[in-house]
């Protein structure tokens, strides 16, 4: 009797063992795996600009894949899908993950399903999102990965991000997800749903976020070229000579965003907790903001949105002491001249200096990068370089760009967190 019991005994407890054996598995996997994102894009609603709103009502029974481009690569990764700004759930049918070969053809053998929490499908609820069970996968440095989700029924307008400068592929009625290629779809170049691509690294990998408006997002850049300032920085931090550590590159630039006003986005008081702080693996944050707070205080119309250079600052100030309560570095990057722009005022140029020289010479920052310095004509001070300028007089041109990411000191990178007291 003694024997069999202490027989049963053991059964027991070799089958406690093997129930718990998965979840200390992957509490192990949590504790040893270091996750940076090497993609990201902030995601916003529906557009709402004086008074015309640019509707997309959404998708239904469709495959959506989407191009991204990386920044460092890893050997394991996972995708963040979001539903943020919907007004009703998201039903995810299917989501594969792929290294992308030319348009919107997929390099088969590199093809994951996705799943979320072990389910192949799943359905977000509206103002939430979900991350990805991880897959292995040989992400490449600097290369381009292929999201396909497939919306079985009706999403609604959708959370995009409208700026996405990747052309994105929409099959016709089906799931394709799994599919080498989606002939005949049509295109457009905006992101939906995925917010955020993650990689596993090396435990002194580090990610800079650069956190910013139309000029940080690469509006007017050539699309699918990735010659954004961010994607400058991305490629010269990857090219450093020797063995230093990786650092991604993460653009949270929102077209149109404002630091004390919504427009096209929350306003990025808001939207900097989750855009920037909450990226995994983030080690320090670049700041450019405030042009859209000037301009648009001297448009006609727009009543109770005027702001000071002192209420810029104040904003700035902000994301600086929020960064430092987490450790981050945060660095300050001055505004881009601005004259010939629709919405330039001569009262706005004298905004625009006032908050540059605080950038310059507040001490607040933990590094500061000149931008204006790089890209204002020395005849002309209040006016950008014409080499640079992309047409408008308010967004650069690639040239420019490039000239942004090549005007950063890669030193400001190299150091660890920031080792003021706050």
């Amino acid at each position: 009797m003694f024997g069999n019991g202490r027989r049963l005994w053991l059964v027991a407890v070799a089958a406690l063992a093997l129930a718990i054996a998965p979840a200390a598995r992957a509490q192990n996997n949590w504790e040893s795996e270091h996750w940076v994102g090497t993609w990201s894009a902030s995601m916003h609603g529906q557009i709402s600009f004086a008074g015309r709103n640019a509707p997309n009502d959404g998708f239904e029974n469709q495959t959506v894949r989407m191009i991204v481009h990386t920044t460092i690569g890893g050997h394991r990764v996972r995708v963040r899908v979001s539903n943020a700004f919907g007004a009703t759930p998201l039903t995810v049918g299917a989501a594969h993950l792929a290294i992308r070969g030319s348009g919107s053809a997929i390099i088969p053998a590199s093809d994951r399903p996705l799943t979320f929490s072990g389910r192949a499908a799943i359905t977000i609820p509206a103002g939430a999102e979900v991350l990805s069970d991880a897959v292995d996968l040989d992400v490449p440095h600097s290369g381009n990965l292929a999201i396909s989700i497939y919306a079985p029924a009706k999403t609604g307008p959708p959370t995009w991000h409208s700026t996405g400068l990747h052309t994105t592929y929409i099959s016709g009625p089906g799931d394709f997800t799994s599919k080498a290629d989606l002939p005949g779809a049509t295109t457009q170049p905006c992101w939906y749903w995925i917010e955020g691509v993650d990689v596993t690294a090396p435990d002194d990998t580090a990610a800079v976020v650069t956190f910013g408006d139309s000029i940080t997002d690469g509006a007017r850049s050539t699309v699918d070229t990735d010659h954004t300032w961010p994607s400058e920085l991305a490629q010269r931090l990857l090219a450093r000579p020797g063995h230093a550590p990786q650092i991604a590159v993460l653009n949270a630039g929102i077209s149109g965003n404002r630091i004390w006003h919504d427009m096209i986005g929350p306003n990025a008081l808001e939207r900097f907790g989750h855009d920037a702080l909450a990226q995994a693996g983030v080690r320090d944050v670049i700041v450019l903001l405030g042009i859209n707070d000037i301009g648009f205080s001297n448009i006609p119309g727009v009543v109770d949105q005027e702001v000071s250079a002192d209420d810029v600052i104040a904003g700035l100030r902000q994301f600086i002491e929020r960064a430092h309560v987490r450790g981050l570095k945060v660095i300050g990057a001055t505004l881009l001249p601005f004259e010939g722009a629709t919405y330039y005022s001569a009262d706005g140029e004298a905004k625009r200096t006032a908050v540059n020289t605080w950038i310059r010479t507040g001490g607040a920052y933990d590094g500061v990068i000149d931008f204006d310095a790089t890209m204002r004509d020395p005849q002309h001070p209040t006016k950008g370089l014409a080499a640079f300028d992309s047409g408008d007089h308010l967004h650069p041109n690639d040239a420019g760009y490039k000239a942004m990411g090549d005007a950063i000191d890669l030193a400001l990178f190299t150091q660890g967190k920031n080792n003021k007291k706050h």
